[in-house]
């Protein structure tokens, strides 16, 4: 706060130092040993990038497709480099991680995500300042966004899953390269997991909201309904559908994520993660939010402690030889 965000990627690197240092796997840490003043570097230059997206939407908003494609041609390149700082800078018993995906793959896996907006911005570009937009122009342009967000969204396992491949598939460690062999189908099977959640928990509000208004007779103001609704929205979204898609989601990459020698294997309880969430919820707000840290350590630890990590042989000859 006092910095303006400055002091983002210091705080960043100890909270990394902080739970890496005490994340066990076997009985030693894992390690963190980056040099801050390097990732504050990357954060100017995400700054400044931010800053002139602002700006040029604000002041020259024709220009803004113009500033997405900018996005889209250097963003896979900043998040390739950030994983491999990352993994560097990551060390087990000694041995540093690293993270061995191309540039190339960096841009296949990332490129698909910006398409919709890229789409929208370029054939959607919508009326001039002070013209009027005609009915059927509005009506093509509204069909047209409705056409590019169902494909997004039908698409979206597709992209996912190779994004996550990228990811999971450049992970290296003492000699050992990964890779993720989950197909798209498991996303698929994730996703529509989730929107059936979602699509529950807005049966179960709309219910509600019905029942209290045959309770109050119909007396129930409109905007007094949509409130109710949108309230309980905003409280089942992270209480439910995130913990629900998180353990879901990490069990799925985990158990597919394994090299020549190794392998890891996740799983994690959606109710033993939901109720972990509800009470974290629970005490953040009765302690008006000073409960944070506390509740950020309990959420590490629940799903850290799910997992595990194993080694075809012996360990100890496997790192010596590394």
């Amino acid at each position: 706060l006092v910095t303006f965000t400055l002091y983002w990627p210091f705080a960043r690197a100890r909270r990394l130092a902080y739970f890496q240092n005490n994340t066990l796997v076997g009985d030693d840490p894992l390690g963190f040993h980056a040099d801050p003043w390097k990732m504050f570097r990357g954060y100017l230059v995400v700054l400044l990038m931010g800053v002139a997206y602002w700006a040029i939407n604000t002041v020259v908003p024709a220009f803004t497709v113009v500033m997405l494609l900018v996005f889209a041609l250097v963003w896979p390149a900043l998040w390739r480099a950030s994983l491999q700082f990352r993994l560097r800078h990551s060390s087990w018993r000694g041995v540093r991680m690293a993270f061995t995906g191309d540039l190339k793959g960096a841009y296949l896996a990332l490129v698909p995500f910006f398409l919709p907006a890229l789409l929208l911005a370029a054939f959607l570009p919508g009326a001039s300042e002070g013209e009027a937009v005609s009915r059927e122009q509005a009506m093509q342009e509204g069909l047209g966004a409705l056409a590019v967000a169902i494909a997004a969204m039908a698409l979206f396992p597709w992209r996912f899953a190779r994004l996550k491949r990228y990811q999971h598939g450049g992970y290296a460690f003492a000699g050992e390269q990964c890779e993720l062999r989950t197909r798209t189908a498991g996303f698929s099977g994730w996703a529509a997991r989730v929107v059936g959640v979602v699509l529950l928990l807005g049966i179960v509000v709309g219910g509600a909201v019905a029942l209290v208004a045959m309770a109050t007779g119909g007396g129930l103001a409109p905007v007094v309904t949509l409130v109710f609704a949108i309230a309980a929205v905003y409280l089942l979204v992270p209480l439910i559908v995130v913990p629900y898609a998180t353990a879901g989601l990490q069990n799925l990459l985990w158990a597919g994520t394994r090299s020549q020698r190794t392998r890891f294997r996740s799983d994690l309880p959606f109710k033993r993660l939901l109720w972990i969430t509800v009470v974290n919820w629970f005490l953040i707000a009765l302690t008006l939010g000073l409960y944070w840290p506390f509740a950020q350590v309990r959420t590490a630890k629940v799903r850290l402690e799910a997992m595990a990590f194993q080694v075809k042989g012996d360990v100890d000859t496997w790192m010596a030889r590394a």
